[in-house]
């Protein structure tokens, strides 16, 4: 039995990876040959060629771009590379790997790939779920790795944080400049699993830092985060004896600072939601907080409170943002710093996709990214307002002028006025939430002028109209009718509401400036409120001026507009009648209520007012035209013959026909 067994470790000794080795051939003849011997088999033997400092040193870091592809089962090697090899050139070696980092990989299928379709086709379904494994552990043997790209990127930044430590030079922040602007160049173009990814950023920064604060598990099955560095790592043979200054000190910190920022923009800005969850929903729970009464009475409704604390997608969210708000702080990244970022009206830095900027010579020279830095602000924020236990031992709010104002600009409609309320809903909800605490601190502040005050209400509208997330919308309407309530002059927030019937494309919003305009009327007008001795002079809203400046707006001419409509262009007027109906049914529904109360009729000279031929008929005798195309099919109309488009159709005609008679009924009355 002695003789085969000598046999086959004569034959194992015998291996190229083993015989060939120095002084057998020298380092760069050897390199070839491993190179054309790398395959998954050999990687024991290559694990065990490596133990050699000396040879590692001087090849390590040419063999990391070989190893790469051989993942999960490499991993070993390129830690043995990451504790051996010269740090300096395996740096450069590793980011280079990440700047070349693709995650979607081209589709051609090989004969290996389809002899491994089923366990490929797994790995795809498997990792949308956001399992993984990244061990070659025995005991891990049974869970499913992450798609390849996740994983390098994953131990990338391992062996970053490992050859980083190694590195003794004075100048550490030379280095860790272009190691995280490639982990940041890898990071940007990644379109899935960005958990996975971020949390190794998180992690890939603590190591760096010297944070104590334990990492976040994965939800994933891995052996990723349970990986313990067994390996002695070796003195950086290059190590200078010059210690770095604490200029130095500083500024590697500022870059781990700046990082973070980066990195939690990316990651906030990627979220969506096809539940109407937008980003953190910080707005929706503050709401919620603030106002209970306003949370919907459904059956089945589940607060947004509850839903993160219930939903494992988004208890994540708020974890990981919870592991980088603590992270900035281990760091030392001031409050005042962040707003001063936040409030900065000139337009941030970027630099060019795939280049790399030159290593910052100071501490100033290093941004922060202004989105990262309003997140860090309203986490602080909305922490310290859904959770009774924080202490508010940091700023007060930032109040709506002109902190609230100096964000809108900063943040919305930066492409032009037309992408108003486009931005990234996780945005909205950030710039939307801290306007809600604002209001709910009631910290108005002082406008800097008329302009400036409508200004703030026109982007707020204009979010209000534009966000397809419904409870985003909500909160901007909600935004906008307090805030122009609360300007003093009667005047001023008379002119926004007829600018905005006068002006705006929008027939939401006008609807709303109706919904203005009633409450101002009705609260002006409260009996006693206009005859009081104390007021020095009467309220617009409760005389005939507000409405007579307002109505050829609110009941425009529609005689033009619809009835010289010919039959033939029914099918435009009836797309033009379907966007504006909201708009009709509000205004009618204003004039019915100045109708029905009578109190309003000589403040508000009423009975001046005339709609019935420029608008009501117009409006009445179309919807007839309508109905009577409808009851044939509604060909004309360019319905032809959809039963549940024809039944909403004739549902909408119907609503505005009842409203219509109701008004002639009030007139009548008059």
């Amino acid at each position: 039995m002695a003789e085969p067994q000598h046999q086959g470790q004569a034959r194992k000794d015998e291996h190229p990876l083993l015989a060939s080795r120095p002084p057998v051939t020298d380092p760069i003849t050897y390199l070839t040959i491993v190179e054309y011997n790398l395959s998954e088999d050999n990687l024991p033997l290559l694990h065990q060629v490596l133990q050699d400092k000396e040879l590692t040193e001087s090849i390590g870091w040419d063999l990391i771009h070989l190893l790469l592809p051989l993942l999960p089962a490499s991993e070993e090697c390129l830690q043995d590379i990451a504790t051996k090899g010269n740090p300096r050139e395996c740096v450069l070696k590793v980011t280079e790997a990440l700047r070349l980092l693709e995650f979607e990989e081209p589709h051609e299928e090989t004969d290996e790939e389809e002899d491994g379709a089923e366990g490929s086709g797994q790995r795809a379904k498997v990792s949308d779920v956001g399992l993984g494994e990244s061990s070659t552990s025995p005991a891990f043997q049974q869970t499913i790795l992450p798609p390849l790209p996740v994983l390098k990127f994953e131990i990338l930044l391992d062996l970053l944080a490992t050859l980083h430590r190694r590195v003794k030079t004075k100048y550490p922040s030379r280095f860790l400049s272009t190691s995280l602007q490639a982990v940041l160049v890898a990071y940007n173009r990644a379109n899935t699993h960005i958990e996975e990814l971020t949390l190794s950023a998180i992690k890939f920064v603590k190591t760096l830092s010297g944070t104590k604060r334990p990492h976040l598990p994965s939800r994933r099955s891995s052996g990723n985060l349970l990986r313990t560095q067994t390996n002695q790592s070796e003195p950086d043979p290059e190590a200078q004896k010059e210690t770095p200054t604490s200029e130095e000190i500083e500024l590697v910190n500022r870059l781990l600072q700046s990082f973070l920022t980066h990195i939690l923009e990316d990651y906030v800005l990627s979220l969506t939601s096809d539940d109407d969850v937008p980003g953190l929903s910080w707005a929706s729970r503050l709401m919620e907080k603030y106002d209970p009464q306003r949370i919907p009475n459904k059956p089945n409704y589940q607060k947004y409170a509850d839903r993160f604390a219930d939903d494992e997608d988004l208890t994540g969210r708020a974890a990981i943002l919870g592991q980088v708000v603590a992270l900035t702080q281990d760091l030392g990244l001031e409050y005042e710093e962040l707003l001063q970022t936040v409030m900065d009206a000139e337009v941030e830095k970027r630099g060019v996709p795939g280049t790399e900027d030159e290593p910052p010579a100071t501490a100033e020279d290093i941004p922060l990214s202004r989105t990262g830095s309003l997140l860090l602000i309203a986490a602080r924020n909305a922490k310290r307002e859904l959770y009774a236990s924080v202490k508010d031992d940091e700023s007060s709010s930032i109040p709506i002028f002109p902190g609230h104002a100096t964000i809108l600009s900063n943040f919305i409609g930066q492409l032009g006025p037309q992408t108003v309320g486009l931005e990234p809903e996780a945005l909205l909800d950030v710039v939307l939430a801290i306007g809600l605490i604002a209001l709910e601190k009631n910290n108005i502040g002082e406008p800097r002028d008329d302009e400036s005050f409508a200004q703030y209400l026109q982007t707020m509208s204009l979010i209000s109209a534009n966000t397809p997330s419904p409870s985003l919308r909500g909160h901007a309407h909600y935004l906008t009718s307090t805030i122009l309530r609360s300007h003093p002059h009667d005047l001023v927030r008379l002119t926004f509401i007829r600018d905005t019937l006068e002006h705006c494309p929008y027939e939401n919003l006008k609807a709303s400036a109706v919904s203005w305009l009633k409450g101002e009327t009705l609260e002006a007008n409260a009996p006693g409120r206009h005859h009081d001795d104390d007021e020095s002079e009467t309220n617009i809203f409760a005389t005939p001026v507000a409405i007579s400046t307002v109505a050829p707006y609110l009941w425009p001419d529609l005689i033009k507009q619809y009835a010289s409509a010919e039959e033939a262009d029914l099918t435009d007027t009836w797309i033009q009648f379907r966007q504006e109906l909201g708009f009709y049914v509000a205004a009618l529904n204003f004039y019915y209520l100045l109708l029905q109360a009578e109190f309003l009729h000589g403040p508000l000279g009423v009975k001046d007012l005339e709609i019935d031929e420029h608008y009501l008929a117009p409006l009445k005798s179309t919807a007839a035209r309508f109905q009577a195309d409808l009851g044939r099919g509604g060909d004309k109309l360019g319905i032809d013959g959809d039963e549940e488009a024809l039944e909403q159709a004739r549902a909408d005609v119907g609503l505005l026909e009842k409203v219509v008679e109701w008004v002639e009924g009030g007139m009548k009355k008059l």
